[in-house]
C-alpha cells in the first residue's frame, strides 16, 4: 500500500494568515495607527458600543471602522452617520474576518488621517477566536440577556481576548446573570483581561472604558517614539 500524505490545511491557513497579521500589526504601529478587533455574538450590542465610543473619544482621537457583516450596509451606515470613515467587508457566507481581509479594507484608508480604527468582527463566539486580524486590542462584548455561562460554552473567545465588556447592564434587574460569578471564573481562565461593565442606553461605564482605550493608545505611541 502507498504511504498516505497528510495535509494539514487548517495549520497551513491559520500560519499564512498569523504571518500576515504580524506585518499588519507591526505597519499600523510604525504608523500610530492602533486596531481593536471587537468581537462578539450577534446582537450583543457591537455597533451601539462603537458609535457611544466614537461620541466620547473622536474630539480627541480620529477614528474609523471596518465593519464585518455576512450581508447588509446597515451597521456602516449607522458608523457613517457619526461623521467618521468606514469600510463595509461583505463576506457573502464567512464566519468570521481574518487577516487578508482586514489588510484589503486597511489598503482603502486613509491611515495618516487616523488615530484608532475598530474592526467590528461577524457575529459569532467560535470563528473569529481563531483568526488574528493583526489588532493591536482584542476585545469582547458580552451582553446581559446572553447570559453568564457564556464563558464555559465558549471558553476559547473568553481566553483570548484583552478585555472583557459586559453590556446591556440596564438589563440587570430583569435577569440572574451573576456578573460575580463570570468575573470569577475570568479570573481563572484569562487574569489579564481587563473587564468593563457598560450600558450604551444609560452610558453607565463608558468613561471609565473611554479613558481605559485613550490610555492603551497613549501607551502604544509612546513605545513607538522611543
Amino acid at each position: 500500500m502507498d504511504e498516505i500524505r497528510l495535509i494539514n490545511i487548517k495549520e497551513q491557513i491559520l500560519t499564512k494568515n498569523k504571518n500576515l497579521a504580524n506585518e499588519i500589526r507591526a505597519r499600523l504601529q510604525s504608523e500610530n495607527v492602533f486596531l481593536l478587533n471587537l468581537m462578539s455574538s450577534p446582537g450583543s450590542g457591537k455597533t451601539s458600543f462603537i458609535i457611544e465610543t466614537i461620541r466620547r473619544c473622536k474630539s480627541m482621537l480620529r477614528i474609523g471602522v471596518i465593519e464585518g457583516d455576512i450581508d447588509s450596509l446597515v451597521d456602516s451606515e449607522k458608523v457613517a452617520a457619526e461623521g467618521v470613515p468606514a469600510v463595509q467587508l461583505r463576506t457573502g457566507g464567512a464566519c468570521h474576518l481574518d487577516a487578508p481581509m482586514v489588510n484589503a479594507a486597511l489598503e482603502t484608508m486613509d491611515l495618516g488621517a487616523l488615530d484608532l480604527v475598530f474592526i467590528e468582527n461577524i457575529g459569532n463566539l467560535v470563528c473569529p477566536a481563531e483568526f488574528d486580524t493583526g489588532a493591536a486590542l482584542k476585545v469582547m462584548l458580552l451582553s446581559v440577556p446572553e447570559g453568564d455561562d457564556k464563558i464555559l460554552k465558549y471558553p476559547l473567545m473568553f481566553s483570548i481576548v484583552d478585555c472583557l465588556v459586559i453590556n446591556k447592564l440596564d438589563y440587570l434587574p430583569y435577569s440572574d446573570f451573576d456578573i460575580a460569578a463570570l468575573r470569577e471564573r475570568m479570573r481563572v481562565l484569562n487574569p489579564k483581561a481587563q473587564i468593563f461593565e457598560v450600558s450604551c442606553k444609560t452610558g453607565d461605564g463608558l468613561d471609565s472604558w473611554c479613558d481605559w482605550l485613550k490610555a492603551q493608545i497613549t501607551a502604544s505611541q509612546e513605545c513607538t517614539s522611543k
